[in-house]
């Protein structure tokens, strides 16, 4: 088999399985590129990207930017790359660096193109109530993650489960994926198949999209407080005030709460929607920490409002 000579494209976590599986192979990774330091926490102190923490750690050469444009292009044509490598690198590739690599670009995206094509896959596809979602590697082209495609998985979504341990799991699965379609590219064998079916788009998510409508469904609630979860983060405002719902539950046993009230039922809270309630069972009022829905409720005054909005 032909050793490729890779560069590989990434900035979040989701994006470590990835190159830790690329450099783990006989490929040689040239470079890694990712987006720029950002600060992070209360000291506000310049952190590198995850995977650029990840390549700093294999002694990987790095290429830091946000919108890679001549430079880049330039550092990138000059390794004499055959393939480029992207896994959730957070800007598009434009040309000429999509032709830099003597054999383009993959990507690895995370659903079943084509549907949910675009910046939040994992969350549109939960908040969309979707059971089954995978991963893709397909061959990058300028229209938006169109291209043919080398490889797919298939995996469910559990009832409760969250965007952010779906993205863990398919990170995992979609290195192994990723990692295969390089082989068989490096042996020739590998074939691209066009995309067919309906295609769904998945824009980044903004702080809005995460407002919860408690005249929805139950059903609805929950998968969009699960697609939401961790980021941009689930919300209702209570007297004016911002409360983030970090974990909730669909109580079926429970008695009708009209919509957007708020009841103690035992060690419960719950919330009502137009159909079975809410049960909240992890929040973070504003300007404090996570904690129990119940013991939250229980330590407002007896005068609080009771409605959600």
């Amino acid at each position: 088999m032909t050793h490729l000579r890779i560069v590989f494209a990434g900035s979040p976590g989701a994006a470590v399985p990835s190159l830790r599986a690329i450099a783990a192979t006989d490929h040689d990774v040239a470079a890694v590129l990712t987006r720029l330091d950002s600060p992070k926490g209360r000291t506000r102190v310049p952190t590198p990207t995850e995977v650029g923490a990840a390549a700093a750690e294999l002694g990987l050469p790095t290429i830091k930017s946000n919108r890679p444009g001549d430079e880049v292009t330039e550092q990138i044509t000059a390794l004499t790359a055959d393939l480029g490598v992207i896994v959730a690198y957070g800007a598009i590739l434009r040309e000429p660096l999509l032709s830099a690599p003597r054999l383009g670009w993959i990507n690895l995206h995370f659903s079943l193109l084509p549907r949910w094509r675009g910046a939040a896959p994992v969350q549109r596809a939960i908040i969309a109530g979707d059971q089954l979602t995978g991963a893709s590697v397909f061959q990058l082209v300028p229209e938006l993650d169109a291209g043919e495609i080398y490889g797919q998985f298939t995996q469910p979504i559990g009832g409760n489960e969250t965007a952010g341990h779906l993205l863990d799991s398919l990170a995992g699965g979609g290195a192994e994926l990723l990692a295969r379609v390089i082989d068989a590219i490096a042996d020739g064998s590998a074939r691209g198949e066009p995309q067919s079916g309906d295609v769904t788009l998945a824009p980044k998510l903004t702080l809005v999209d995460g407002r919860i409508d408690w005249t929805s469904h139950a059903s609805t609630v929950h998968d969009l407080i699960r697609g939401v979860t961790p980021e941009p983060g689930a919300f209702t405002t209570l007297d004016g005030a911002r409360l983030k719902v970090l974990d909730a539950a669909i109580a079926r046993d429970a008695a009708r709460v009209p919509s957007g009230q708020l009841r103690l039922d035992g060690r419960r809270l719950l919330a009502g929607t137009a159909s079975d309630p809410i049960e909240l069972v992890s929040v973070q009022p504003a300007g404090k920490n996570a904690m129990a829905a119940a013991d939250w409720w229980r330590g407002r005054p007896d005068d609080a409002g009771m409605i959600v909005e």
